[in-house]
């Protein structure tokens, strides 16, 4: 079986190879550049636990050691908190980092995997398509024939795998834009993010009337003031008068010290594919969408694109093609992020528009203040990972179905479970391994050896159910799990999301579920295909 072809050697392109080599896949990583990422201290990405955590069982990295998470959240008006919270509990932090440090990481795992094959100065230029596979030709220094079961076009915003298939691209462009600065400053409260809207300074440069800044390590904070309409030149001078002003006004000294490491525009467009897959070729990540108004983070979406599509290629490069299951990467990946697109361009006008009537509403402006903070933090409607609760992949509802503390297509959270051989894990270290996951809520087990409860109970049937599942799957056992009574068995997808909640162990609607989540019964033509290999 032909490796799959990975084109871009970004985030996105690096993880969805990491993620299928993890699945026992090959990739072929075609990179037009040398292999070399450039430093920029002011492009930075924000990701929440989930995908962290993603990157992280990847690459054997700790990302928190490479980034900051944030100590808490502040929104200011004026001279005025708005919105305050802090982060208590490990892990429910937004983690930030420079993007050329995740690259990196992933890149230095990527050389290490036998699976990944990464070729540099390999542009594309031709993708022909085939019954059996996909076949692809790159120009520059390498350029060479490429043969492959599947191709993934991770080739970004210009993408040339969408434009080669003929898929359209439509939405707004310049939708917001902000200057942006990178420096090493001291500023109150070094380990809290905060968004500062109408300061009560003005002058000249970029608009004050809404700044955004974020820590890094080592002192480093980067800061985005929102700038207004149109396409007028920020220049150095301008830039560098903005931030003494800014800083001023933060600190009160009129001479605050800082160092100025980098600078740039970030604009921001909003943007969607029409299709994520044609036959064999699928898009991922900013080649399939934009989008990044109010702090929403566009490559965090593109991170859950590979996730959501490796478990899937996977499957059909070891058992035989499942159209159902290949379409559902589509079906569920396009409404999530067509959603929060929605959510932006309906809200953007209440946001950054003037007077009218929410100027008379009384707490508009704190209303505001809450959309804005949970857009930045990762939380509801504008930041809030997608659910998969219409996907063509969920289980028809059955009465030993029982709510638990996750919303059926959300990601799990992520609890202590025993594994099968006896070791304490957290949860989301076993997913991306291309197994389903059967988890039993067993309270009390924890204080037992396993070998005295794995024959007790239940777990002789529950374990018998999960062996005659239509794919392999692991059980693992929870003390507990949010919302979920004794007994419950949750059934998860290998990339974290909630399948079905049941009341006990019920092998039959266990077995649907999975089959559900699989796509469906595998029709005769895979089975056939899978035998011939």
């Amino acid at each position: 079986m032909d490796p799959v072809i990975v084109v871009g050697a970004g985030p996105v392109g690096l993880t969805l190879a990491l993620a299928l080599a993890r699945q026992e896949v090959p990739s072929v990583v075609l990179d037009e550049g040398p292999g070399r990422d450039t430093a920029r201290a002011a492009r930075t990405v924000v990701l929440d636990d989930h995908t962290t955590a993603l990157v992280e069982r990847l690459t054997g990295a700790a990302l928190g050691e490479a980034g900051t998470y944030w100590a808490g959240w502040r929104s200011l008006r004026r001279k005025q908190v708005m919105r305050e919270t802090r982060f208590e509990e490990p892990g429910s932090a937004p983690l930030h980092l420079a993007q050329h440090v995740l690259t990196g990481a992933l890149r230095t795992a990527a050389a290490r995997e036998p699976l990944v094959e990464l070729a540099t100065d390999s542009r594309l230029d031709a993708v022909e398509q085939e019954p059996s596979g996909v076949t692809t030709h790159t120009r520059g220094p390498n350029g060479t024939w490429w043969r492959g079961s599947y191709l993934v076009g991770c080739d970004g915003p210009r993408s040339t795998v969408r434009k080669l298939e003929d898929i359209r691209f439509p939405g707004r462009t310049a939708v917001e834009r902000h200057a942006v600065a990178a420096l090493r400053t001291e500023l109150p409260r070094p380990d809290e993010a905060f968004l500062h809207r109408t300061p009560p300074w003005r002058g000249s440069g970029p608009s004050a009337g809404e700044i955004t800044a974020r820590p890094l390590p080592d002192g480093v904070w980067r800061l985005d003031w929102l700038l207004p309409p149109g396409k007028d030149l920020v220049t150095p001078e301008l830039l560098v008068t903005r931030i003494r002003e800014t800083l001023t006004g933060w600190t009160g000294d009129p001479t605050p010290a800082y160092e100025l490491l980098d600078t740039g525009v970030h604009t921001v467009h909003h943007r969607l594919a029409r299709r994520w897959r044609a036959g064999r070729v699928f898009l991922a990540g900013d080649a399939a969408h934009l989008l990044g108004a109010f702090g929403t983070q566009g490559l965090a979406e593109g991170l859950r694109d590979a996730d959501n599509l490796a478990w899937k290629l996977a499957l059909a490069w070891h058992h035989g093609a499942h159209e159902a299951l290949l379409d559902s990467y589509q079906a569920e990946r396009r409404a999530a992020v067509a959603a929060r697109l929605r959510a932006a361009d309906q809200t953007l006008p209440l946001l950054r528009g003037g007077g009218g009537l929410r100027s008379y509403v009384p707490g508009a402006s704190r209303g505001n203040d809450a959309l804005l903070m949970d857009a930045h933090l990762g939380r509801g409607p504008l930041g809030a990972p997608g659910t998969y609760d219409g996907s063509p992949l969920a289980p028809a509802p059955v009465e030993a179905e029982v709510p638990v503390g996750t919303d059926v297509g959300a990601p799990v959270a992520d609890v202590p479970v025993t594994a099968e051989d006896g070791a304490l894990v957290p949860l989301r270290e076993r997913l991306g391994r291309g197994a389903l996951l059967v988890v039993l809520i067993a309270p009390g087990t924890v204080v037992w050896e396993r070998r005295h409860w794995v024959s007790a109970g239940v777990m002789p049937r529950l374990a018998a159910a999960v062996t005659a599942l239509p794919r392999p799957a692991e059980l693992l056992v929870a003390e507990s799990y949010p919302g979920a009574a004794a007994h419950s068995v949750l059934l998860v997808r290998p990339d974290g999301h909630l399948v079905t909640a049941l009341n006990g162990v019920r092998p039959a609607d266990l077995y649907a579920a999975a089959e559900a989540a699989l796509g469906g019964p595998v029709g005769v033509a895979a089975h056939a295909e899978a035998g011939a290999r």
